[in-house]
């Protein structure tokens, strides 16, 4: 395999693990599985939605590959090099950030815009003088549609999507190549939500950017991501094209989800019939063996019980873990 062809992965995601260790009683702990055996790749200039409801480990993905969260194992490849050390960790941090869910919370009331901004500037010490560091904040605010006069002003005087924008300006300071966005608009209006998703998809196509888009939203996945990979309780279920996963969905409970999105034609609604999920999430301290859906699934048989079924092409492109298929 070539160089060329080799990096057209820019990140690369191999067994990754995430367990965290957790109290269960006197002396004891038992680890949760946030992230068990998760592979991906996300190629250069493109969009990965991540889909899955609450709980099921979506966010935990994001951070690990960022190691804000050491990895219980796996490895991360980025551009094609392994990112291990702590040398490889500060140069990866230069070329990766993050956008963070909510926009009340991730910004310093204490600072003012332009120092929220220029944080990243400063701390990977990236200008000569204040003139250039000045002209770099403006030039970011300009980005992502704030004004110079917004600069001296501080993150409580703004709306929830102006904030949004302020923490995307700063995820851009270090002139990324890659960006983890954690459900960075359910925290908005519907309305706020559509400037704000048409503002990444300007910012990919102009700055050449790679996201992994993570939300439990699927209307505002289909229209960012180039593919979708759903996870369920720690595990990737299924990964395809956003179109092929959305006409053609094949794990039970991809089908499920995608028969909750709704519909704006009356006729196409009364159509689709959805598929209502028996029983709760299972706990993932205490999660079921093989596949973690088979106590809320309709095809479960005795083999789902016995192991976790392999994530594997069913059609070009699209990859489902199913014992059915």
């Amino acid at each position: 395999m070539s160089e060329q062809q080799k990096n057209d992965n820019l990140v690369e995601i191999r067994h990754l693990k995430e367990y965290f260790n957790v109290n269960v009683g006197f002396f004891k702990s038992r680890p949760l599985k946030a992230v068990d055996d998760v592979s991906f790749t996300i190629k250069r200039g493109e969009t990965l939605g991540l889909v899955g409801e609450s709980g099921c480990g979506k966010t935990t993905v994001g951070r690990t590959i960022l190691n804000l969260y050491k990895p219980t194992s796996g490895e991360i490849i980025y551009d094609g090099k392994p990112i291990k050390s702590k040398s490889d960790i500060k140069g990866f941090r230069k070329k990766a950030t993050m956008v963070f869910q909510d926009p009340y919370s991730s910004l310093n009331p204490r600072m003012t815009v332009s120092d929220i901004i220029a944080e990243p500037l400063d701390v990977h010490d990236m200008y000569k003088s204040k003139e250039e560091r000045r002209e770099r904040i403006l030039e970011l605010m300009g980005y992502v549609g704030l004004n110079s006069e917004h600069a001296s002003r501080y993150a409580h005087e703004f709306s929830g999507g102006q904030r949004q924008r302020i923490g995307i300006a700063r995820s851009l300071a270090i002139n990324p190549e890659f960006i983890v966005c954690d459900e960075p608009v359910s925290a908005l209006d519907v309305s706020i939500q559509a400037q704000v998703i048409n503002m990444f998809d300007e910012l990919q196509e102009k700055l050449g950017l790679t996201y992994l888009f993570i939300a439990h939203d699927l209307l505002v996945v289909r229209h960012i991501s180039d593919r979708i990979a759903v996870m369920y309780l720690g595990k990737l279920v299924e990964l395809a094209d956003a179109k092929e996963i959305y006409d053609h969905p094949q794990h039970p409970y991809s089908k499920s989800l995608l028969s909750a999105v709704p519909v704006p034609d009356p006729k196409t609604a009364r159509a689709n019939k959805r598929i209502v999920l028996s029983g709760d999430i299972p706990s993932p301290l205490n999660a079921p063996s093989g596949c973690p859906f088979r106590t809320r699934c309709a095809y479960a048989t005795a083999k789902c019980a016995e192991a976790m079924p392999e994530l594997k092409e069913i059609s070009s492109g699209h990859f489902a873990a199913c014992n059915i298929l």
